[in-house]
């Protein structure tokens, strides 16, 4: 059997310089080699995405870029949406950690773009933003299966707490941390810990592990990772994710936490105990 140069330190060498020249590679299979066949170039915003992704569905094009910027100087990735059908469609194609749904929107309301998602199955956490504050209104869209009701004008320090909880909720942790043995994240700072010391990954590692521990024992397909990695405008690289899984496994080599491949499904992330 060939060796795979995945593993091999000159493709790691390579793999890095990419990253962190901010290149997406992309790769062919020539027998027992894989040849580097192009790079894509990726803007900065792009390169540094965070894997907690939001949809923000608002038709007001200045408060939606106030609170698009907001968000991502939180270290949110953000997508966003003006109007309800254009919304819908990219909850059928993408996967999202929140959504913030605004009502009042034009050729589909978001009451309708909620029930929708909600009759197809879509569990994704939302948070309504509207200016009214009616409680009749409120008990209205919880029931409908909102998770989350903020009434405008609001603090954007608020909305990010209130995010985090959802968040949280959904990775079935109540605390700030999620642990999966000695490896440690903390969601509010967003940064992991390996037996008690930061542990040093890149951008797009940071991606990875953090879509992987937030879905904790769960098997994460490769598509959910690159949607948790790439916009829809971005041209996703399979090739890409397995070199950050690659990356990954080393720095967690000795630790009690670990990536399984389960084939022709995805990864998963569990404790080396769970194997026995």
């Amino acid at each position: 059997m060939g060796r795979n140069v995945r593993e091999g330190p000159l493709f790691q060498l390579c793999a890095a310089i990419i990253e962190r020249r901010n290149l997406l590679p992309a790769f062919r299979v020539d027998g027992n080699t894989w040849v580097l066949t192009r790079c894509f170039m990726l803007r900065r915003s792009q390169y540094n995405r965070a894997t907690m992704k939001l949809l923000l569905i608002e038709d007001n094009p200045t408060l939606s870029l106030w609170l698009a910027k907001m968000l991502e100087q939180e270290s949110f990735a953000l997508e966003t949406a003006q109007d309800g059908e254009s919304a819908d469609q990219l909850l059928r194609t993408n996967q999202y950690d929140v959504v913030l749904l605004d009502l009042n929107l034009p050729r589909l309301s978001g009451k309708n773009v909620l029930r929708r998602m909600r009759q197809r199955g879509d569990a994704t956490p939302v948070m309504i933003l509207t200016a009214s504050g009616s409680i009749d209104e409120k008990v209205e869209l919880l029931g409908a299966g909102a998770d989350d009701y903020l009434v405008k004008p609001f603090e954007v320090r608020e909305l990010v707490a209130r995010v985090k909880v959802m968040i949280r909720r959904r990775s079935s942790s109540t605390a700030n941390e999620v642990s999966c043995g000695d490896l440690v994240f903390d969601i509010d700072t967003r940064q992991f810990a390996l037996k008690g010391a930061p542990l040093n990954v890149t951008p797009r590692e940071r991606s990875v592990l953090e879509a992987l521990i937030l879905r904790l024992g769960k098997t994460v397909s490769k598509a959910s990772l690159l949607d948790a990695i790439f916009t829809h405008e971005d041209s996703p690289s399979e090739d890409a994710l397995e070199i950050y899984v690659s990356r990954l496994r080393k720095k967690l080599d000795g630790s009690s936490a670990a990536i399984v491949t389960l084939r022709g499904l995805g990864y998963l992330l569990r404790k080396k105990d769970d194997d026995q």
